[in-house]
């Protein structure tokens, strides 16, 4: 062999070796494919009790939910033609099928679109610029909020209804529970919402007045030791209680009213001691239909739109 073709030899062996190398990495090398998180089990990011389709242009995903936090889903809606999109407090979800039936009847050829959270993640979405165009608040906070930033149009804020709070309890009650007092037993577990959903505030002011007026600060601390989850809306401490997974949760008494027979048993608060919780009604000013939307708030007042109410427990206005 020549000293050339020695030189090219080793050449074209350096070569191969160079391109398996590089081969090699390509196909070792760490992905970087995009990852999806979805929210926990049980944790109702975003519901939905429709007479038709949505309009909806994107969903996005929520990071898994510790205790007091507030989950902040961002469905996207756009402007449909009849079709009235109202962002609604949770604890709603129950009576919203009856209320859309209600509207559609009183007003033919028109339909709603709920989209039910609880009232601290949906102002963070209509903040945030998502589409709608009616607001149904269960807090006074997150009304007051809005009306200051200039969300909603002038006048048409109004006083939609009101709710207590109750204890319920798992149908077969395997803590045996018979008290507020018992709440605060050593290994008792119950369920509470987060302190910025409404719910969780009318709670807390609950157990407050509670301590205060009856058991005193030490039952206060121990129902706070024996809380094991803060949920961010009202229907996921319906369902923890409902499904065992807790002895006890605080809940509105339109929830305990309007459960099927036999899924809870329940313990009342004294109204000295309770919290009376407001729930709002207003038409959004970036909402691309306001005579449909004051409409739909016209029924939402009405005498019909108020018996759906009274029937799944609310309390009047």
């Amino acid at each position: 062999m020549t000293e050339r073709k020695y030189h090219l030899s080793i050449i074209c062996i350096v070569s191969a070796l160079l391109l398996m190398t590089a081969l090699l990495a390509g196909c070792t090398g760490t992905s970087m494919a995009p990852q999806v998180t979805t929210a926990p089990t049980g944790t109702p990011v975003v519901m939905h009790e429709a007479v038709t389709t949505p309009l909806r242009v994107a969903e996005a995903t929520t990071a898994p939910v510790t205790a007091a936090a507030t989950a902040t889903p961002k469905p996207v809606y756009a402007a449909t033609e009849k079709t009235v999109i109202a962002y609604t407090a949770a604890s709603l979800k129950g009576a919203s099928g009856k209320l859309a039936e209600g509207y559609a009847a009183m007003y033919p050829g028109r339909s709603v679109v709920f989209n039910l959270d609880g009232t601290q993640a949906l102002t963070t979405q209509v903040e945030n610029g998502a589409y709608a165009d009616v607001f149904i608040s269960a807090s006074p906070k997150y009304t007051t909020q809005l009306t200051k930033g200039k969300y909603f149009v002038d006048g048409t804020v109004k006083t939609l209804t009101t709710n207590y709070v109750i204890v319920i309890l798992p149908a077969k009650n395997p803590a045996g529970i018979t008290s507020l007092a018992d709440l605060a037993k050593p290994g008792v577990k119950i369920a509470r919402a987060a302190s910025t959903v409404p719910v969780g505030i009318a709670t807390d002011a609950a157990i407050g007045n509670l301590a205060a007026s009856t058991y005193g600060q030490a039952w206060n601390d121990s129902v706070n030791k024996n809380t094991v989850t803060y949920e961010t809306s009202e229907p996921s401490v319906a369902t923890k209680v409902a499904l065992g997974e807790v002895d006890a949760g605080f809940v509105y008494e339109s929830t305990s009213s309007a459960a099927k027979p036999g899924t809870y048993q329940s313990v009342t608060i004294p109204k000295g001691d309770n919290y009376l919780q407001t729930y709002s009604i207003a038409v959004l000013s970036g909402s691309g239909q306001k005579s449909v939307a004051q409409d739909f708030e016209n029924y939402m007042l009405s005498d019909a739109g108020q018996q759906v109410l009274l029937s799944y427990g609310f309390r009047p206005a």
